[in-house]
C-alpha cells in the first residue's frame, strides 16, 4: 500500500505502543520479560507530494501511562501488585515522569513504497539522542515497526533488584503496530 498525500494522526484508538524488556543477571530466571503498553500517546505522518513524498513524524508519550500487560518467564506468575510496584518504579526511578518524544530528522519512503526509512531524535528524561528504524505499511493499512535502544545513552540506569542478581537488560525495544486512519 501506497500512502496517499496527507497528514495523519494516530493514538491508541489506532493501534499500540509497546515496550519490550528482557531479563538479565545471575537471577534472571526469578524475573519477567516485560510487555509494557503506552497508554496514552499521539502520532502525526505527514506524507508529502511529489516523487520523493517526502515524510514527517513526530510522536509524544505520556511517560507516567506505560503499564504492563505481560511478564513472560519467572518462577511466579506476574500479579497486579507486581504489575503497580513495577509501574511505580517506572514513574520514579526510571522515566521520572517526563514525557517522551520523538521527531523525525530524514523519513523516506523505499522504491516499492511499502517501507519508510527514518532517522530522528528521540527524547527520553529529558535527554535527546538520534534513532534510526524502519517503518511497513502493509497492504491492508497496517503501520508496523520497531528500534531497539539502549536504556544507557539516555543515561537511564536499568533497573536491578536482588543487589543486582536480577536486572533489567540496557537494550529495551519499542514497537508501533497501528492502522491507519481512513482518509
Amino acid at each position: 500500500m501506497s500512502i496517499q498525500t496527507g497528514t495523519y494522526k494516530l493514538g491508541p484508538g489506532h493501534g499500540t505502543l509497546s515496550v519490550m524488556t528482557k531479563r538479565t543477571g545471575a537471577a534472571a530466571k526469578a524475573g519477567h520479560d516485560l510487555v509494557i503498553h503506552v497508554t496514552a500517546w499521539e502520532a502525526t505522518l505527514e506524507v508529502g507530494e511529489g516523487p520523493a513524498q517526502t515524510v514527517v513524524i513526530a510522536l509524544d508519550a505520556d511517560a507516567a501511562s506505560l503499564r504492563v500487560r505481560e511478564g513472560r518467564g519467572g518462577i511466579q506468575a506476574l500479579g497486579e501488585d507486581d504489575k503497580a510496584s513495577i509501574h511505580k518504579s517506572i514513574d520514579d526511578d526510571v522515566l521520572k515522569r517526563q514525557n517522551i518524544a520523538f521527531r523525525s530528522t530524514e523519513a523516506q519512503f523505499n522504491a516499492d513504497g511499502q517501507r519508510i526509512a527514518v532517522q530522528g531524535e528521540l527524547t527520553l528524561v529529558g535527554k535527546t539522542r538520534p534513532v534510526e528504524f524502519e517503518l511497513e505499511i502493509d497492504p491492508d493499512g497496517t503501520l508496523t515497526g520497531s528500534a531497539v535502544i539502549k536504556q544507557s545513552d539516555w543515561g537511564i540506569k536499568p533497573y536491578s533488584t536482588l543487589f543486582g542478581a536480577l536486572k533489567v537488560a540496557d537494550q529495551v525495544e519499542l514497537e508501533l503496530d497501528a492502522s491507519l486512519p481512513l482518509t
